[in-house]
């Protein structure tokens, strides 16, 4: 089945660049055109896209605002943001807000394609020089969030390890030698901690374990 894309950006030469990218392959639809937030949000409902391809800098509705409602009230469209500020304070907060991931506009074709079918798989996705950021906001002291905290309590010790290893970037084959388990039994367990803690995805597994507390950045302070 085709993957229906809506594509969000304040620039019209932005967003038909990414559309004719986007249409060239047989398995991605386009489905709607947005020049803001408040357009997204209402084609979001209209359209139920799959994906919605989100710019944060826009007039009127932010990209960061209109992911929140977008995540909040349709659970099964997933936010890929694209942006040109690779340190842009967003970044923390767009992730947050329920984005899957967070993508630089240079980033190249193959790479957005391939990042646009693992968040819809249910993967997420941060550009190199965002997760550096991600990581940094961290160490420096970015807010526990104490509902999160306290929902770690309903994970098993064997759910509460996977966690840990899905926040420090491991993949299900890597966790499968690391702790010697089947790839399906990691799989159940990684679909069981993202249910228990109400998450979308991996990427939003690792904001739960930073903020939590469960797992620091190398080189930070012990809370």
């Amino acid at each position: 089945m085709s993957i229906r894309v809506l594509v969000v950006d304040d620039q019209t030469i932005v967003r038909a660049g990414f559309a004719a990218i986007l249409t060239a392959e047989t398995d991605l639809t386009v489905v709607g055109e947005a020049a803001d937030g408040d357009a997204a949000v209402a084609m979001a409902a209209d359209l139920a896209p799959d994906l919605v391809l989100m710019d944060i800098r826009m007039p009127g509705m932010d990209g960061l605002t209109a992911t929140r409602l977008i995540t909040r009230h349709h659970s099964l469209t997933k936010v890929l943001v694209l942006t040109t500020f690779d340190l842009d304070a967003y970044v923390y907060e767009a992730l947050r807000a329920g984005s899957s991931g967070f993508l630089l506009k240079d980033t190249e074709p193959e790479a957005l394609l391939a990042a646009i079918r693992l968040v819809v798989s249910g993967d997420g996705v941060l550009a190199p020089a965002v997760t550096g950021r991600l990581i940094q906001a961290f160490a420096h002291g970015a807010p526990v969030a104490p509902e999160t905290s306290g929902a770690l309590n309903s994970l098993s010790p064997r759910e509460r390890e996977i966690l840990i290893l899905v926040a420090t970037g491991l993949t299900n084959m890597e966790i499968v030698e690391r702790l010697g388990l089947a790839l399906g039994t990691v799989k159940v367990h990684v679909s069981s901690v993202l249910a228990k803690l109400g998450l979308r995805d991996r990427v939003q597994a690792t904001i739960c374990a930073y903020e939590s507390g469960l797992i620091r950045p190398l080189g930070s302070s012990a809370p």
